[in-house]
């Protein structure tokens, strides 16, 4: 009788950790991202963030990190954390600057296998780098 109880509480805590975990993963109903007067990237994926200063669109770096913002509060945050301030159950993402952009697009566009849905059909690739370049303006973690 005892190992019986124990089994069954075992299981019975392991299902409702399981079910924790599910629901903190948050809600990643995707939100529509306006990316208002960002110059339009076209269909072809690029592979190097234009927004980011210095580069062939870094003028309009400051509008890309607003519109940023509000797209990964909509759509990052549930999972990925307030500021990109992880939780632990994802990566900080304040430490992109190790992730050169083209892993960055294909991770984003393509998702993951451990959870991370695909965006490719959700997010424009202006609204995809939007967020990056939004991430990459946060103070990186000590």
């Amino acid at each position: 009788m005892a190992i019986s109880f124990s089994l069954k509480t075992l299981a019975t805590a392991a299902l409702l950790v399981t079910a924790g975990l599910v629901m903190a993963h948050g809600n990643v109903t995707p939100q529509p991202v306006d990316t208002g007067n960002l110059p339009e990237l076209g269909d072809e994926i690029l592979t190097e963030n234009p927004f980011r200063e210095g580069n062939s669109l870094g003028d309009a770096n400051a509008l890309a990190v607003e519109v940023g913002e509000s797209a990964y509060a909509g759509n990052c945050a549930g999972c990925h954390g307030i500021r990109a301030m992880s939780g632990g159950l994802t990566p900080d993402l304040r430490e992109l600057s190790e992730w050169d952009d083209e892993y960055y697009i294909t991770r984003v566009i393509n998702g993951t296998d451990r959870g991370m849905p695909s965006w490719k059909n959700t997010l424009d690739q202006n609204a995809i780098w939007a967020i990056k370049t939004y991430v990459e303006s946060l103070p990186k973690p000590d």
